[in-house]
């Protein structure tokens, strides 16, 4: 998941170096904490928060593939 994660994210930022992943696995629940740069926080969340949502329902969308949760917290 964290490797979709990134692919998705990677092409939307300006500096993708910054880019930092942790995915915390609580048993059924997979907690994805995403990091990048400050002045790239708004491409990822999107206008309205749109852009973000769409990530968070890719990713939903994978987990229930796998019988799992996810949760991605940008921050």
């Amino acid at each position: 998941m964290k490797d979709l994660l990134e692919t998705i994210i990677r092409p939307l930022v300006s500096h993708p170096e910054d880019i930092s992943i942790e995915e915390i696995d609580q048993g059924k629940t997979v907690v994805l904490q995403l990091k990048v740069a400050p002045d790239d926080m708004g491409k990822v969340i999107g206008k309205q928060g749109r852009r973000a949502q769409a990530i968070r329902s890719v990713m939903k969308a994978l987990a229930t593939r796998q019988g799992k949760r996810v949760v991605v917290d940008i921050g």
